[in-house]
């Protein structure tokens, strides 16, 4: 196979540690470039007035539709709650409207998908201890300015689980992400406690089997980053982001990874794929 692991024993002690990792200067500039200019020219082609589906991760499971369950495994735009006035128009243009691109840039794109299954990615999930590991689902994140929305506390193993668990977030800064524009903030060590629950998928929709704790938002640090750092998020670490009513856009892309060696991926996710995906590697 030839994969070495790029992570040194203190990285991974920090990681195993506090639920989180931050890489700097994991992407270069010019791969910065390449995947932005791509989302520019994915953008351009999407005719927002075929589709109008809007994410929420407060009000997802009223806004969840087949446009969204079949994003999966394709190429699908969402749009911002706040980008709409009253009519149903957008109230600023189609780029600084969207919320996100997903769930399958990794697979249906080549920039996406050349970049997705690089030697770096597979030398950090070899590190991680991955043994047939797949990109489970692929996000282009913009946290537009002014409106980008707000992503309440959550666990990335609540929404992609396996038995046993086995979901970790990579987060790729495109821009700088600061206090002011939304970065992330999460509980350090938060992923020591577990999963705390479940979004399930069955025939009435999508839920979360329990109601979601209340957390102290004094016990969440933020974690702001340099443009090019990858941030390394441990599937049940708690971690979220405010909205960003600054005048900054605050661009990640965002891949989560599943091992399929010794683990089953849940019938009941909201993930339901036709073909299943192929592994990033065996070991």
């Amino acid at each position: 196979m030839g994969i070495v692991g790029n992570l040194n024993s203190n990285q991974l002690q920090f990681f195993n540690s506090e639920g989180y990792l931050v890489l700097e200067s994991f992407a270069s500039p010019d791969e910065i470039k390449s995947l932005r200019l791509k989302m520019e020219q994915l953008l351009d082609q999407f005719d927002c007035s075929s589709r109008a589906s809007i994410f929420s991760t407060r009000n997802q499971q009223q806004t969840t539709d087949d446009y969204f369950f079949e994003s999966a495994e394709n190429i699908s735009f969402f749009f911002e709650e706040k980008a709409f006035d009253d009519n149903g128009n957008l109230k600023q243009p189609k780029k600084l409207s969207i919320n996100k691109v997903g769930h399958a840039l990794h697979e249906r794109d080549p920039i996406f998908k050349s970049f997705s299954s690089s030697e770096k990615f597979l030398s950090l999930l070899y590190s991680l201890g991955y043994r047939k590991p797949v990109v489970i689902q692929s996000m282009y994140i913009f946290k537009q300015p002014g409106i980008g929305g707000e992503v309440v506390p959550h666990q990335d193993n609540s929404f992609l689980y396996t038995n046993p668990p086995t979901c970790t977030g990579l987060w790729l800064a495109l821009e700088d992400a600061t206090i002011t524009n939304g970065c992330l903030w999460a509980i350090p060590g938060s992923h020591k406690d577990g999963l705390v629950r479940r979004f399930i998928r069955d025939e009435t929709g999508v839920h979360f089997d329990k109601p979601s704790p209340s957390y102290d938002q004094k016990d969440f640090v933020p974690i702001e980053v340099k443009a090019g750092s990858l941030v390394v998020i441990h599937g049940d670490l708690i971690h979220q982001s405010f909205e960003n009513k600054s005048p900054t856009s605050r661009h990640a892309y965002s891949l989560h990874v599943v091992d399929t060696d010794g683990c089953k991926w849940a019938d009941d996710n909201w993930i339901r794929r036709k073909v299943d995906p192929e592994p990033l590697y065996s070991s």
